[in-house]
């Protein structure tokens, strides 16, 4: 099921375990923010990844069906790393890992970067562009993104919601490691309601 006009859910205090997250089940009922193109663009805005002004310039450009296409190429490469998480989920990752990351390593290649430098708030700064010419394009922040979680990330610090049914992941980055909840707001807050009608019942 797909929410069209529900804002996505960034709790996971980094990026890439984010974009697994833009499949969820919160509270009871499925939702993924990118079942088709227009959630992909959608998405991409609102974690900040790509430019309002980016995104009409790939909608302009995109044949019929095919940012659909790419939205189903994001869905696979969501899964392709939420499989490789979970074989490495509460570990620091080691450099057998290398292996495994040819799909990510594969996106990432078809990259058309590039710098200029710009005149920003008065100064002289190296900006970094990137030309925009396919609805594929579109995967390559992501694909920088899942990068960056891989490289600097501690899998260690993963971790799963322990509220019932909430299938949402997050970085544990509290001082002790004691985070148990995507949200206190929301699986937190559930958590601490059952405990009380538990409490109520027994007394």
């Amino acid at each position: 099921m797909q929410y069209q006009h529900v804002p996505a859910m960034f709790v996971a205090d980094d990026l890439g375990v984010d974009f697994l997250n833009s499949i969820a089940t919160p509270v009871d009922v499925a939702v993924d923010w990118i079942a088709d193109g227009e959630g992909l663009l959608r998405w991409l805005e609102q974690s900040g990844l790509m430019s309002a002004e980016a995104l009409n310039t790939v909608r302009a450009q995109a044949l019929p069906g095919e940012l659909d296409a790419v939205a189903g190429q994001a869905r696979a490469l969501r899964e392709w790393f939420r499989d490789f998480i979970n074989r490495h989920i509460g570990q620091a990752l080691s450099r057998k890992a290398f292996g495994e990351l040819t799909p990510l390593n594969q996106i990432l290649a078809r990259d058309e970067q590039f710098q200029q430098v710009a005149l920003v708030d008065g100064a002289l700064a190296l900006e970094s562009h990137r030309r925009w010419r396919s609805a594929e394009s579109l995967l390559l922040p992501i694909a920088r993104t899942l990068a960056e979680t891989v490289c600097s990330a501690d899998f260690s610090f993963v971790k799963h919601c322990e509220g019932a049914g909430c299938t949402l992941l997050f970085m544990d980055k509290t001082n002790r490691r004691a985070r148990r909840w995507c949200s206190m707001a929301v699986c937190g807050n559930r958590a601490k309601q059952a405990a009380h009608r538990a409490r109520a019942a027994k007394g």
